[in-house]
């Protein structure tokens, strides 16, 4: 065999690419089927912050909030790679974007809004910087850690499943299949396609099964959608379809619009507290639950469930935070996504150049990230989902202290649609199982703060009516 090129073996020295059993050609396609599967943030974080107003009528622009969500996911993914080395991409972070939309804009300037997510970051990279943060996810049981991968995977699964259309709001139940109790359309059909092919690749033990369904699926619904008869609005946010431009310009201007303390002219010092409070606590347990997830998924968790250069990841985890408020795209967070590039075979950060250099190119070929619709970037969610839900199997369920907060964790995470839901109520009912045993001597310190910071996150409704803040 011939020596590698200088380069190349550099990369691999540096990423360990070879050392954690990988090769260049998986970090290749993990970083690939990543920014495939995580893609739909260049269309769904400019709809969701552009389609609100601020309380004085005000809304961002969203060709702006494109080029600023792209900027930031290429930058802080490139930095993720390099400095923690694990394969892990971030970008805007959806829940918290929606928070910074609907529930803090319409009370204050958007500049006011982005500077409360830079604090929030800066609490995040503190925190970070001082070890608390690694701390806390070092004081969590190995069964929540377990449990909290298994959640995050059916709950992706549940994602991919509501974006492609087969599951929806019944009529008369919570769900159902498809928005009529059947499927119909040929979106959905392209889905079913698309999520049969990922699952026969996997089975058969395909290289690339999950980057090659992506393609085909969306060269399929390209297809379709050109000869079928099709309304637009049945794809939903992406239409698969070649776009009339392929390149355009990148506009920069909400870079650096933010007010690190304009809020607290605009509404009261205890609403602020409590506003920045639910961000960070939003925040922290979303990413440290997707770090913990993919760790996990990849292989890289130590005996202990800890997570390599986890001071690294999560000082970058909070500066993403804080960038992505400077730039006024939201909080920039972990993504979950980052499974389907380890899915893929993607164990180092090699990958995150990757996704970065894609979300760089987005930048300048913005019309072609949104050519990838819902329907074939969805299996790739469920397929993953599949390989989270294996880890079930490590949780020891004959220890009912362990087992009944593992299952909570698993269950409320799917059904409230919230990673941080699940993880609160696990680490809430673990204390209690705890209590309730007469075992309190095993409950960490950082457990009972985490516990009762959660409590308070759960009942923050009437705390603020206690207080009286609005």
């Amino acid at each position: 065999m011939p020596p590698r090129p200088a380069l190349i073996e550099r990369a691999d020295t540096f990423f360990q690419i070879s050392a954690r059993g990988s090769t260049l050609g998986r970090e290749v396609r993990g970083g690939l089927a990543t920014f495939f599967a995580m893609a739909y943030i260049l269309v769904l974080n400019p709809i969701i912050l552009s389609g609100a107003e601020d309380a004085y009528g005000n809304q961002l622009d969203f060709q702006q909030v494109v080029t600023v969500t792209a900027l930031v996911a290429a930058i802080m993914t490139v930095l993720m790679g390099i400095t923690a080395n694990l394969p892990l991409a971030l970008a805007a972070g959806l829940g918290i974007n929606a928070m910074v939309a609907y529930q803090i804009a319409p009370r204050m300037s958007w500049p006011d809004a982005m500077g409360l997510v830079v604090i929030e970051g800066l609490i995040l990279c503190a925190l970070a910087a001082t070890g608390l943060r690694q701390k806390v996810m070092d004081a969590i049981p190995m069964a929540l850690k377990q449990a909290i991968g298994v959640g995050i995977g059916m709950f992706i699964a549940l994602i991919g499943f509501v974006n492609a259309g087969f599951t929806a709001p019944g009529d008369g139940t919570p769900l159902s299949l498809g928005a009529t109790g059947e499927l119909t359309g040929w979106p959905v059909l392209v889905f079913c396609l698309g999520l049969l092919l990922t699952l026969a690749l996997m089975a058969r033990r395909t290289k690339g099964a999950i980057l090659i369904s992506i393609v085909v699926t969306t060269v399929v619904a390209i297809i379709i959608n050109a000869i079928a008869d099709i309304d637009d609005m049945a794809w939903g946010l992406t239409v698969p379809q070649l776009p009339d431009d392929i390149v355009g310009t990148p506009d920069f201007g909400l870079l650096g619009q933010f007010s690190l303390l304009g809020a607290f002219g605009e509404i009261t010092w205890i609403t602020v507290l409590l506003i920045t409070f639910t961000l960070f606590l939003t925040d922290f347990f979303d990413s440290m639950g997707t770090a913990v997830a993919v760790s996990g998924e990849a292989g890289l968790l130590d005996e202990k469930g800890r997570v390599p250069r986890l001071g690294r990841l999560l000082f970058v985890d909070g500066l993403a935070a804080a960038a992505g408020g400077a730039a006024s795209a939201s909080s920039g967070t972990s993504y979950i996504e980052s499974a389907a590039g380890v899915g893929e075979g993607a164990r180092t950060g090699f990958a995150n150049l990757i996704t970065g250099a894609l979300f760089a190119l987005a930048l300048l070929f913005a019309p072609l990230a949104a050519v990838v619709p819902a329907q074939a970037a969805a299996p790739a969610l469920v397929a993953v989902g599949f390989l989270m839900m294996t880890q079930v199997a490590r949780i020891d369920w004959n220890d009912y202290t362990l087992a009944v907060p593992a299952f909570v964790t698993i269950a409320v995470m799917p059904f409230t649609y919230s990673i941080t839901n699940g993880i609160g109520a696990g680490f809430v009912t673990y204390v209690l199982m705890k209590i309730a045993t007469g075992r309190v001597r095993e409950i960490n310190w950082m457990l009972w703060l985490t516990g009762a910071l959660f409590v308070i996150y759960f009942a923050i409704d009437p705390v603020q009516q206690v207080l009286g803040v609005n």
